[in-house]
């Protein structure tokens, strides 16, 4: 369990997030469950103590004053089958949910989280990661919006046909016009647009047709540290205007500048030894692991995921900011965030920092159920006006 014992704000950081806990936008237990056990849900227990495999079990939620979880329901996006893979994600958070009443409760509204909240459980929703997840239908789209996931990524790692990746080559320029369908038809709905893995303009396109607040599920500050995967300052001063909510992940090639840096040399090193860089045979990790021992890896550390906090906060401002780890679908972590225990030291820190109690209530919690409730309410004004879209993408795309 992440403990970090000398920071003085510790008790005080606790004792916000016994009133207002932590609403993290993104965690990806459920593929680590496919991944080590496919879903074999007692051999990977989180009521049991799992932190030899996991970032994740009950405990350590409850120790991290987490109340709100969106669990990624991700698959690759090179796997063939998506949907298929999908909705079997989907299910592994519905029998975690089933197998641990006292501890999870199911939540599809604001309403839901605060219920939840009330009754001392942390709230369970469901986040679609990437848009490959609905095969290129708005049927689909809706079909796992009636499952319970309420938000979905646009894009993941790579581009899709109608969307462009922050780490992909641009193909579509933002969104294609079936990109733009996707979001209207999400806001119909309910479901929050979530940017983070997507390109800036993509971004700006969604910013652009959206009439309801999205979401960075897990996304820090481009001019804090520059990657492809964060949010450069133009998006971030759209937020206000929009509702929006960026919520800082703890990624340290997304945190860390050094890191950002540490990682194109090794993949360098890797092109140049005849690998590529993520070539994971005997041979190609002997020749990263004789990297690394020459080069150490650079430790981001709280500190360093504060500085994301502040700079969104004088870009955006304090409603528009709020938390998502990116547990359990990252193999390093800061130093003191070392899994869903450490959200107090983070608090904590910013607590030093001067940020006052009201401000840091609007980050673990207020804010994330806000902008479900905005998305809620934006649906059953669009909902009023016009049905369901049969769009395709053969029709609006050509």
């Amino acid at each position: 369990m992440t403990q970090v014992t000398d920071i003085p704000s510790l008790d005080a950081a606790r004792a916000l997030l016994a009133e207002f806990p932590v609403v993290d936008g993104h965690n990806d237990l459920p593929w680590a469950l496919r991944e080590q056990v496919r879903y074999d849900l007692d051999a990977r227990d989180i009521a049991a103590d799992q932190s030899a495999h996991l970032h994740t079990d009950l405990a350590r939620l409850r120790a991290g004053g987490v109340g709100a979880q969106y669990w990624s329901v991700y698959v690759r996006s090179d796997l063939p089958g998506a949907v298929t893979a999908t909705l079997e994600q989907i299910d592994c958070v519905r029998q975690l949910i089933e197998r641990h009443p006292a501890d999870l409760r199911a939540a599809l509204t604001a309403a839901d989280m605060e219920a939840a909240r009330a009754e001392g459980r942390i709230a369970s929703l469901m986040g679609a990661e990437g848009g490959h997840s609905i095969d290129n239908s708005l049927a689909t789209l809706r079909g796992l919006y009636e499952l319970g996931v309420r938000y979905m990524t646009l894009t993941h790692n790579d581009n899709i046909a109608w969307a462009d990746s922050a780490t992909d080559e641009p193909a579509v320029g933002g969104l294609s016009p079936f990109g733009h369908e996707v979001v209207r038809e999400m806001n119909r709905l309910g479901m929050l647009v979530d940017l983070s893995h997507v390109a800036a303009t993509t971004m700006r396109a969604a910013l652009d047709t959206s009439t309801a607040p999205v979401i960075f599920s897990h996304s820090s500050a481009r001019a804090v540290c520059d990657h492809p995967r964060n949010i450069p300052d133009d998006v971030l001063e759209r937020l206000p205007a929009n509702g929006g909510v960026a919520m800082v992940t703890f990624v340290p090639k997304f945190v860390l500048q050094a890191a950002v840096d540490w990682s194109a040399a090794a993949e360098e090193n890797m092109r140049a030894n005849g690998f590529h860089p993520l070539d994971s045979t005997a041979e190609a990790m002997k020749v990263h692991h004789a990297f690394e021992e020459s080069h150490p890896r650079p430790v981001a550390t709280v500190p360093t995921v504060a500085d994301h906090l502040d700079h969104i906060r004088e870009v955006a401002g304090v409603d528009h900011l709020g938390i998502g780890g990116d547990y359990d679908g990252t193999p390093f972590t800061p130093d003191g965030l070392g899994d869903v225990s450490g959200y107090p030291n983070l608090i904590a820190e910013l607590l030093d920092r001067g940020w006052s109690k009201a401000d840091l209530a609007k980050v673990t919690w207020q804010n994330s159920v806000r902008v479900l409730g905005a998305a809620e309410d934006v649906a059953r004004e669009e909902q009023s006006r016009r049905g369901p879209s049969n769009a395709t993408l053969e029709q609006l795309d050509g």
